[in-house]
């Protein structure tokens, strides 16, 4: 395929994560979904069970985690569905599960994240949603990377937002220490960033036979938006049109189990195609050049590693 060519499908903003994988095998692939307890995430856990597929629920509450299990179980006849803690904002937590983790991984996707109108920090000072939507999905992937490239032709799904159009990141700044906080910025930021690590993740580890791309899933009303307030949600309606759970996962199933997207990697999707570039003529939609950009994704790689490490 050119590497230029757009990529289209058969399936649309409406399919759902179940029209999507009907008809696939997964019988013998192991899946990581993490934030699999709700929304899109137990969603994206239920299409990969359905298909036959080996999936880790990886959470922060695993009592939810396997009242999850168990209703994907009744609800797929699966038995081979797991639940793994996963505090993304804690590296102790992140390095456990990948010390945990035994043997090849065929799937992983980065689905879990925070939206907060407040500011937080992590205990080593991170702003949280950075912390929690890129760096901790950060680590875990790199983590994981053995794993992966073990499987031969992995699949790695990291979720992106429109939040992203107007939130390039800031380099020498991703926990707003040199200027105020800004919530929606900064989620936005966290989203340009999970799109930047798919860039550069596909360049590092496509020799490996790891493809990397993002989702973005759409609006869809989950508990992401717990901390909004009523004008905000009624500001969101307007702008958005409004998708159920089951197909906000559709597009993360689709990058991560479609045979015509095989070795197809870097790139950002929503409504279950390649994105198009964005424009003001639809102004939320399309992927920004700033969350493509190979020179930011490189540095933000660097940073990211470095800040893992001090």
């Amino acid at each position: 395929m050119n590497p230029t060519t757009r990529i289209t499908t058969d399936f649309s903003a409406q399919s759902t994560a179940a029209e999507v994988v009907h008809g696939t095998d997964l019988t013998g692939r192991r899946a990581v979904v993490t934030g699999a307890t709700s929304g899109i995430g137990v969603e994206t856990a239920r299409a990969l069970a359905s298909a036959g597929a080996d999936v880790t629920l990886a959470v922060r509450d695993t009592e939810a985690g396997r009242r999850t299990a168990d209703d994907l179980t009744a609800g797929t006849g699966n038995t081979k569905i797991h639940v793994a803690r996963l505090d993304l904002a804690d590296p102790a937590s992140v390095g456990a599960f990948v010390t945990a983790w035994d043997g090849p991984l065929h799937i992983l996707i980065n689905n879990a994240g925070v939206l907060t109108t407040t500011e937080r920090r992590t205990p080593e000072g991170w702003e949280l949603q950075f912390a929690t939507n890129h760096l901790g999905h950060f680590a875990l992937a790199t983590g994981l990377h053995p794993a992966l490239a073990a499987a031969g032709g992995a699949r790695v799904v990291s979720l992106s937002s429109n939040g992203h159009l107007d939130a390039p990141l800031d380099l020498d700044d991703l926990d707003f220490r040199k200027r105020p906080y800004d919530a929606l910025k900064a989620y936005g930021r966290s989203k340009t960033a999970t799109a930047l690590f798919a860039v550069e993740a596909q360049k590092r580890w496509a020799a490996d036979g790891i493809t990397t791309n993002t989702a973005n899933p759409g609006a869809v009303m989950t508990s992401l938006a717990r901390d909004y307030s009523p004008e905000d949600l009624a500001a969101a309606a307007a702008n958005y049109e409004f998708k159920t759970p089951e197909q906000g996962a559709a597009t993360s199933v689709l990058l991560a189990t479609a045979p015509s997207l095989e070795g197809i990697g870097g790139r950002y999707f929503e409504d279950c195609e390649e994105a198009e570039p964005h424009t003001p003529a639809r102004p939320f939609y399309g992927v920004a050049d700033h969350a493509l950009d190979p020179e930011q994704a490189g540095r933000l790689w660097r940073e990211s590693l470095a800040t893992l490490a001090v």
